[in-house]
C-alpha cells in the first residue's frame, strides 16, 4: 500500500490527431522540409490513431508533439525524438507525456516508423503488451491482455471513490484510473524500480508524467502477485487507500509527513470496515504484547520499499490519525491534514511545522500529541 505519490470527449474507438508546433525544429538531408513535415505529421497521426490502449476505449485523445527529426545514416533514413501525449476524457485535465525516440525509414510508399522506444520516464502500460480496458461507475480499469481481466476490479474501484468522498468531500474529480499489467515485474517496470524492492507491495500511487502536481493525473498501479494474494477485504482497503491520496493530492506536500499522509490513507479505508485495533494493526500490536514499544512516531525511511518494521510503520500511522478522529473528530483530522500541505512550507523546519499546526488545530503541540499517540500503542494490550 505504499505510495508516494478542456478534455475533448471522442467517440467508441478513440480518436487521435496530431499536434506539431510549427517552431519545432526540423533538420532533413534534402532540404524538403515542408514536404516531410506533412508526410511526417500524417504518418504520426495514423499511428496515434492505432495505439492499442484505444481498445473498447471511449473518451481519449493521443497527440505526437515537439518533433525533432535528424538525417541517420543516409536519406532514407531519419531518426526524431518527440512526445507522445495522451490524455483521458473524465480522468487527465492535462496530457500524460510519454518521451520517444522514433527512427523512420523511407520506402518506395513513403515513409514510416521502423521503431519507437521511450526515451526518459516509465513505459506506457501498452508498451508491455496489448491493452484492453473496463470502465465502472467512478473508475477506469487498464489491464493487459494474458494478465488479470480489468473488469474484476471495477467494483473494488467503484466502492472506494464513495468512502473517500464521505470524508474528503467531492472538490477532487471522484474518479479513479487503475493500470494492472499482467506481473510483478512489469508492475516495476511501470514504476521504474527493482521489482525485489517492490514484492509484497499491492498498489501504489503515482503523478503521471508531464502533468503538474495538483492536476487529476494519478494513476493507481497495482502489483497483481500480490494483489492477488489478498482477501477481498483486503483489496477493497488497499484501493480505497490509493484513492485517499488521489483525493488528496492538492493538499499534500514535500513537507506533508509520511505518518500523516500514509495514516489519513490507511483511516479511511478502515474508517468504516467495523475491524477492532489489534485486527487492523496486528504486527504492532503484538509487538506491544512482546514489550517492543516505539518511542516517536514513524520517520519517513520507515515507509520505504523492503524496509524492516514496515508493516508498523502503517500501522503505527493508522493509530496516529485514529486517535485525532476519535478524539477531536473527523472534520479536524481533515481540516489539520489540509493546514500542513497549505501555503508554502519550504522555509519552516517541517517539526516546528506539524508542532505549530497540531496547537492551532487540535490545542496540544507534537510532544504532547506524541505522548498521547504512545498511550494509544500500549493500550492495544487491552483494546479490543
Amino acid at each position: 500500500m505504499l505510495s508516494r505519490r478542456g478534455a475533448l470527449l471522442l467517440a467508441a474507438g478513440g480518436l487521435a490527431q496530431l499536434s506539431l508546433p510549427p517552431a519545432a525544429p526540423v533538420a532533413v538531408p534534402d532540404g524538403r522540409a515542408g514536404d516531410l513535415r506533412g508526410e511526417v505529421a500524417g504518418l504520426l497521426a495514423a499511428r496515434a490513431r492505432s495505439l492499442p490502449v484505444w481498445s473498447g476505449l471511449t473518451g481519449a485523445e493521443a497527440t505526437y508533439r515537439n518533433l525533432v527529426l535528424s538525417p541517420a545514416g543516409g536519406p532514407d533514413r531519419l531518426t526524431g525524438s518527440v512526445e507522445l501525449a495522451v490524455r483521458i476524457s473524465g480522468y487527465d485535465e492535462y496530457p500524460v507525456v510519454y518521451p520517444r525516440r522514433i527512427e523512420l525509414v523511407r520506402d518506395p510508399g513513403g515513409w514510416r516508423v521502423d521503431r519507437e522506444e521511450g526515451t526518459g520516464g516509465p513505459p506506457a502500460l501498452w508498451d508491455l503488451g496489448p491493452a484492453r480496458t473496463a470502465p465502472g461507475a467512478h473508475c477506469l480499469v487498464l489491464g493487459l491482455a494474458g494478465g488479470p481481466d480489468p473488469a474484476g476490479l471495477v467494483a473494488v474501484g467503484d466502492s472506494a471513490v464513495p468512502a473517500v468522498n464521505a470524508v474528503w468531500g467531492s472538490a477532487w474529480p471522484g474518479r479513479l484510473l487503475l493500470e494492472l499489467p499482467a506481473t510483478e515485474p512489469q508492475f516495476a517496470r511501470l514504476l521504474e524500480a527493482d521489482p525485489a524492492g517492490w514484492t509484497g507491495m499491492a498498489a501504489v500511487t503515482v503523478a503521471a508524467p508531464g502533468a503538474p502536481w495538483h492536476t487529476p493525473a494519478d494513476r493507481v498501479v497495482i502489483n497483481p502477485e500480490a494483489f492477488g494474494r489478498l482477501s477481498g477485504f483486503g483489496r477493497q482497503v488497499v484501493v480505497t487507500h490509493e484513492a485517499t491520496h488521489v483525493a488528496t493530492r492538492a493538499d499534500t506536500r514535500a513537507w506533508t509527513p509520511l505518518w500523516l499522509s500514509e495514516g489519513v490513507a490507511d483511516w479511511t479505508a478502515y474508517r468504516e470496515s467495523g475491524r477492532r485495533p489489534q485486527q487492523i494493526a496486528p504486527e504492532l500490536a503484538r509487538d506491544v504484547a512482546a514489550g517492543k514499544l516505539p518511542t516517536a512516531l514513524p520517520a519517513d525511511g520507515d515507509f520505504a520499499a523492503g524496509a524492516t518494521g514496515i508493516a508498523q510503520a502503517y500501522e503505527q500511522s493508522w493509530l496516529a490519525c485514529d486517535l485525532i478522529a476519535r478524539r477531536y473528530g473527523t472534520g479536524r483530522l481533515v481540516d489539520f491534514y489540509r493546514a500542513v500541505g497549505a501555503g508554502d512550507g519550504q522555509g519552516e523546519d517541517r517539526e516546528h511545522r506539524v508542532d505549530r499546526l497540531l496547537r492551532g488545530e487540535l490545542g496540544v503541540g507534537l510532544a504532547e500529541f506524541t505522548g498521547l499517540w504512545l498511550a494509544e500503542v500500549e493500550a492495544l494490550k487491552s483494546r479490543g
